[in-house]
């Protein structure tokens, strides 16, 4: 089995546990009575996952400095989970899961074609044109087609 197929595999269970944990965060959420507080949790519990998976194929790190620069900008990835998880367990339960997810899926297709073709942070260059901007409609429209339109009384 080549890289791409692996690489594949793992994204698309990452995307299948998107709605799961907009489902679980929201609903502790609305429990708690708390979106911050869910999110609290979600990252104590995040953190104590990743550090543990760490530790388990990594061990203790021996430093967190290295010779090498790294910008300032690349450690603020946390800054946009931070935003997603906040805002999905705020709105999943009042627009839906699917409603919040597919305006996620929207967000997503928009930075993904900017960053590919602008090659933004180092990423690998992929330009834009027409096939990709053909693929890139048809999806926004699957977006909107499943969309459950909220019923307003």
């Amino acid at each position: 089995m080549n890289n791409s197929v692996i690489y594949a595999f793992i994204m698309l269970l990452a995307g299948l546990g998107i709605p799961v944990m907009a489902a679980l965060n929201g609903g502790l959420g609305a429990r708690l009575q708390s979106p911050v507080l869910a999110a609290t949790i979600l990252f104590s519990f995040g953190f104590f996952v990743a550090a543990s998976v760490l530790l388990i194929t990594e061990g203790i790190p021996s430093t967190f400095t290295t010779n090498v620069f790294i910008p300032w900008y690349f450690y603020c990835g946390g800054a946009f989970v931070v935003f997603y998880v906040l805002s999905i367990t705020w709105v999943a339960p009042r627009f839906g899961v699917s409603n919040a997810v597919s305006f996620v899926l929207l967000g997503q297709l928009l930075a993904m074609t900017v960053v590919d073709h602008f090659a933004f942070l180092g990423m690998p260059h992929s330009p834009l044109n027409i096939k990709r901007l053909s693929g890139l409609v048809l999806m926004s429209l699957g977006v909107f087609l499943v969309l459950n339109r909220p019923k307003y009384v």
